[in-house]
């Protein structure tokens, strides 16, 4: 077994091959961690030649000591404390970091998201090995190939965590998880761990905001940008300047908001923020229906995607006048109703319209496209009636956020022993009794339709059925469908847009 002082100077060393600390770092990140082990001193051994064990696997071992020695629980939430509180120790202070990704962004601004996202990896703030486990493939569909991840990397809630967190104190500190208060807070058994946690500082429209990367990215250099003031998110003017901000500064990455309402809206609407990174969607590379243009707007086009859900692209060379325009197609939508097509912007004086914003660059162009949302619901569908219907929610029932309305699918862990049992059966190695019960009659209907399957075969046909119900799904959530009819009543949507802007205008 590898003493306690050759695993701090292992990790030590692998940490200044990182350059997360320098060699002058040495000394102190070796006695602090001795510190937290309970050991005065380091043996004189010396560390052999040869590869060094990675980073985190050091991390590991350490932890390990830490428990066999009685100094620590295997309580989830406590070994995320520990964890987090060494990695802090190799991990920049904000101000360090801040100077840091600031040089390097007058650089190039690659370089700084590069150097940023790189360290978050490295100090396990990003859960790399968590999201190593997640499933991902492709799709064919009518709108092109769709992302699906079966999402495995958030760990589940341990019984001793979930009775610890029922009993703890009630704190409003910090006041949820996106607020910059997090940044090296400590944990406690109803909040995660944030001792490793960095924000790089920026100004959007003249307030302060925090940019920071998801724990468990979903896609390339997924980043959050959150407000320093702890306030609901809203979808206005602000918003859409906003995102133009974090394109202009960040050109190579695209910026989008979730929607304000329940239902169509994110998970988090309580802090104002926005999500962003340099991944190119589903929706990025949507076929264009057909062009529009406004007598008033002349310097911004206007596209109709061929896309599940109802989009609305805008183009200009000049942010300014699409900033406006945004807004006014914004304004817009929030008191339109079509009861043709199901669209009630009010009832009973509740707002039911709103918008799922996402902003990017293309050379020297900006983009934003404007998906239309709807949260009404009825006795029919009670979850929503733009929301996934209940015959395609035993693969997703939950809200249609920012990442899916772009074509990436984020699916529960459950599926990968559920779809394991479809499998299954239609190979004939089990009964229908064996299928988890809300597939059931879905495996009745593939067996059906295709009596025959092979072990060799069967896997992407899989991946190719959940495909098309994440279509399905997204179709659902469109207020427009893809049909004559619905199209019809975009355009008269659209046409109604124009005719009103161009007046109001003086055109």
């Amino acid at each position: 077994m590898t003493s306690i002082s050759k695993l701090i100077k292992q990790f030590t060393q692998q940490a200044i091959e990182l350059n997360l600390i320098s060699e002058v770092d040495r000394y102190y990140i070796q006695n602090r961690l001795l510190a937290l082990v309970k050991v005065d001193e380091l043996t004189s051994e010396s560390l052999s030649d040869g590869n060094l064990p990675e980073l985190l696997n050091s991390l590991d071992a350490i932890r390990h000591y830490a428990q066999t020695q009685g100094l620590l629980s295997t309580v989830s939430h406590e070994v995320e404390q520990f964890e987090a509180e060494i990695m802090d120790l190799v991990t920049p202070t904000p101000s360090v970091l801040n100077q840091t990704f600031w040089s390097l962004y007058k650089e190039n601004p690659e370089q700084a998201t590069d150097y940023f996202y790189q360290l978050s990896q490295a100090n396990d703030y990003i859960k790399t090995r968590q999201i190593a486990k997640n499933i991902a493939f492709k799709s064919p569909s009518d709108y092109g190939d769709l992302d699906i991840t079966i999402n495995l990397s958030k760990p589940e809630k341990d019984p001793k965590d979930i009775a610890l967190a029922k009993s703890a104190p009630a704190s409003a500190y910090p006041a949820c998880l996106l607020c910059m208060q997090n940044e090296g807070y400590q944990g406690r058994s109803n909040h995660p761990a944030r001792a490793n946690h960095r924000l790089v500082r920026l100004e959007l429209s003249g307030e302060n905001y925090g940019m920071q990367y998801s724990p468990y990215v979903y896609y390339n250099e997924h980043s959050i940008f959150l407000s320093e003031s702890h306030r609901p998110m809203a979808i206005d003017r602000a918003c859409f300047e906003h995102l133009l901000d974090v394109v202009s500064v960040l050109p190579h990455y695209f910026a989008g908001s979730n929607a304000d309402l329940p239902i169509v809206g994110g998970s988090i609407l309580a802090h104002d923020h926005y999500q962003g990174g340099a991944y190119e969607f589903a929706m990025d590379r949507a076929t264009v229906l057909e062009s529009f243009s406004l007598a008033s707007y002349e310097a911004v086009s206007i596209e109709l995607l061929k896309w599940p859900m109802s989009v609305l692209r805008i183009r200009s060379l000049n942010r300014q006048n699409l900033a406006d325009l945004a807004e006014r197609i914004h304004e817009t939508w929030m008191i339109y109703s079509d009861p043709a097509v199901d669209i009630h912007s009010h009832t009973n004086g509740e707002r039911h319209n709103t918008i799922t914003p996402i902003a990017r660059r293309r050379g020297e162009h900006y983009e934003m496209d404007l998906v239309l949302r709807n949260n009404r619901t009825s006795s029919e569908y009670p979850e929503g009636i733009f929301h996934p219907h209940r015959d395609v929610q035993h693969i997703k029932k939950e809200n249609i956020g920012l990442i899916e309305v772009m074509g990436l699918a984020i699916l529960p862990p459950r599926l990968l022993s559920e779809l394991d049992g479809i499998k299954r059966y239609l190979l004939n190695e089990t009964t229908l009794d064996a299928v988890a019960q809300p597939h059931q009659a879905w495996a009745q209907d593939l067996r059906q339709a295709h009596p025959s399957f092979n072990r060799h075969t069967i896997d992407r046909f899989i991946e190719c059925e959940v495909g098309a119900k994440f279509s399905r799904i997204l179709e659902d959530a469109g207020v427009y469908k893809q049909t004559d009819t619905g199209l019809t009543a975009f355009k008269k949507f659209i046409n109604y847009l124009i005719d009103t802007t161009d007046k109001e205008r003086g055109y």
